[in-house]
């Protein structure tokens, strides 16, 4: 067995399909398969499920998944211990919610200082962000916290203060029994705090419209679609010109967190180390 097998593994775990696998891996596809079936007569086992439309993992291919997420990530732990620390190089994967306002002068002060490191930057919910930093597919990601989880460690980014957005002046709590409210997919800590407000009032809402990206959002609320929950921050050009308005939310639900995390038992590159010291540097 060779660590490449287990990377040819688990990409075809991740996508379900050899001919994704074989894409992403830049692999004829007869490799990923020989290798595969390769890997299952070393094992001594089958690893996955196989239908006409790919492949799914199965409890004996699960459990390896795991083992070789194990071991790859302390492949790359032994390398990273080599690499240049004066000079960090290579990727950072760096999830973010929608609207970290603080983000771009943390991009362009690390880009200044670190030109040989690539960042590549994945949006997403809170939830879904956290999962994949806890897959090890995220170095780390700009979340909602506070997160509660044993092997995840954070760090406080920005408090901010979240308003109920509308496109007209005035507002009426009843209005959310009224008109759409237009909000992120489930998992985003906008969206849990709006709930939990509209729980202890006792509002059902007219409807729930979701939407993956923040200008989707803006558009449809000035179009006068519905309206939406976000912060203050992100919105103030648009308040400005009169485009929306924001209202107040009530306490306890009006302020969120942005913060920071990555998974505590991992390998901290310099790279990692590096954005992590220059997100502290600008707090």
């Amino acid at each position: 067995m060779e660590f490449n097998d287990l990377r040819i593994f688990q990409a075809v775990a991740t996508h379900g399909s050899v001919s994704k696998a074989a894409l992403e891996l830049n692999y004829v596809q007869s490799n990923v398969t020989a290798r595969i079936k390769l890997l299952e007569k070393e094992l001594r086992t089958p690893l996955f499920y196989r239908h006409k439309r790919g492949m799914i993992l199965n409890p004996e291919g699960k459990r390896l998944l795991d083992h070789s997420r194990e071991i790859l990530s302390k492949m790359e732990e032994m390398t990273h211990l080599f690499e240049d620390k004066t000079y960090p190089s290579g990727v950072l994967e760096i999830g973010i919610v929608e609207t970290v306002n603080a983000l771009p002068d943390i991009l362009s002060s690390y880009y200044r200082k670190y030109p040989n490191v690539e960042l590549s930057l994945k949006t997403g919910v809170t939830d879904d962000l956290v999962q994949q930093v806890l897959d090890m597919k995220l170095d780390g990601a700009f979340v909602t916290g506070p997160i509660r989880h044993p092997l995840i460690e954070q760090l406080e980014v920005i408090q901010e203060k979240l308003v109920l957005v509308t496109k007209g002046e005035s507002f009426r709590i009843e209005e959310i029994t009224e008109k759409p409210l237009l909000l992120y997919n489930k998992g985003c800590g906008y969206r849990e705090r709006l709930e939990s407000w509209m729980k202890a009032e006792g509002i059902i809402p007219k409807q729930i419209m979701e939407f993956g990206t923040f200008g989707t959002i803006m558009g449809s609320v000035a179009a006068g679609i519905g309206m939406t929950i976000i912060p203050e921050s992100s919105i103030t050009d648009l308040i400005v010109k009169g485009t929306v308005y924001g209202h107040s939310v009530p306490e306890p639900y009006h302020e969120i967190t942005t913060i920071f995390i990555w998974r505590k038992d991992s390998y901290i590159s310099s790279t990692l180390q590096c954005f992590m010291d220059e997100i502290v540097s600008l707090l």
